[in-house]
């Protein structure tokens, strides 16, 4: 897709997880700061046996691209009632040993996974979303990380069908995860409702946080004009954006850096509504963005913070799929 206001091609075209977004996500809660170590199965634990990220395989590689997200919560019975209300995913579980783990799926294709585990009481944080990135080498993107200040939280380990995965933090904090697919990786295409549309990055400097990313991933970066006091920078790689990432506000010094995924939907006025039916929360309304999607913030009975937008194209956009 390529944007009307795209700077005679400067900026790059959003790929099927997203394009970029205004920074209105300020009000979302602090993410677990042990969300790595929570994903990994206990010691001594085989690993989960989980699909292949694509299949068949797709012959495609695209680092910096996001693949996949995983939901760790404390109520997985919960999660899997609101997630399969909101967006229509079905679920399949995976059992290792004391710990669960199951799989979203839309159309019979996984979307997504969901980890069940307790909240502990000595570490801060809530459920929430990680976010994974693709990388050609996890051993590779782990040593320019920690060269770069960021942290492993969860190190490399590898899942025989979907590949060797890690769990890091930024410099600043923000946790994401990273992925050497064993299938490759998904083609760039539009998302369908009810898929991953978009990543974001809020973070408290966002020009360090985009050069960390980039050191690691081999992003380009872009800044967006912006009216709203808030600094906003596009990650692109092979072309496509790949995420965005937004400044936190001065005033909201307790929250910590985060990643924020989105989802597409039909209707965004619709989707607040199930939410709220659902036991959800909304923590921001939907408004019109520079595109014109929609979009909005809610939390999941547990307190996950995930992002919605409604997204129909308009004059100027062409998708290719």
């Amino acid at each position: 897709m390529t944007h009307p206001d795209n700077d005679a091609g400067r900026r790059p075209p959003r790929q099927f997880f997203g394009r970029p977004r205004r920074s209105v996500f300020h009000v979302l809660l602090i993410a677990a700061a042990a969300l790595g170590a929570a994903l990994a199965p206990p010691a001594g634990a085989a690993p989960f046996d989980l699909p292949p990220l694509v299949q068949p395989a797709s012959g495609e590689h695209h680092a910096g691209k996001i693949v996949w997200a995983d939901l760790v919560t404390p109520d997985l019975e919960g999660a899997k009632r609101f997630y399969g209300g909101l967006f229509g995913w079905t679920f399949r579980d995976i059992r290792t040993g004391e710990r669960s783990y199951t799989l979203a799926l839309l159309d019979g294709e996984p979307v997504a996974g969901i980890a069940q585990r307790p909240l502990r009481a000595d570490r801060p944080g809530q459920p929430a979303w990680l976010t994974f990135i693709s990388t050609a080498n996890v051993g590779e993107t782990e040593r320019i990380a920690l060269a770069h200040g960021g942290k492993v939280l969860a190190p490399a380990r590898t899942y025989a069908r979907r590949g060797r995965q890690a769990v890091l933090a930024d410099p600043q904090g923000a946790v994401f995860a990273v992925l050497q697919s064993a299938s490759d990786d998904p083609r760039d295409e539009l998302a369908s409702p009810g898929e991953w549309i978009w990543s974001s990055l809020v973070t408290r400097d966002p020009d360090a946080g985009a050069a960390f990313y980039q050191s690691i991933f081999g992003y380009e970066a872009f800044d967006l004009p912006h009216d709203d006091g808030f600094e906003h920078v596009v990650l692109s790689s092979d072309g496509y954006a790949r995420a965005s990432v937004n400044a936190l506000p001065g005033e909201t010094s307790t929250l910590r850096p985060h990643w924020l995924n989105f989802v597409r939907v039909l209707s965004a006025a619709d989707a607040v509504r199930k939410v709220e039916a659902l036991g959800g929360r909304v923590l921001v309304a939907p408004y019109r963005d520079r595109h014109g999607g929609l979009t909005a913030v809610v939390a999941d009975p547990a307190g996950a913070p995930v992002g919605l937008l409604e997204w129909t194209g308009s004059a100027g956009q062409e998708v290719a799929k």
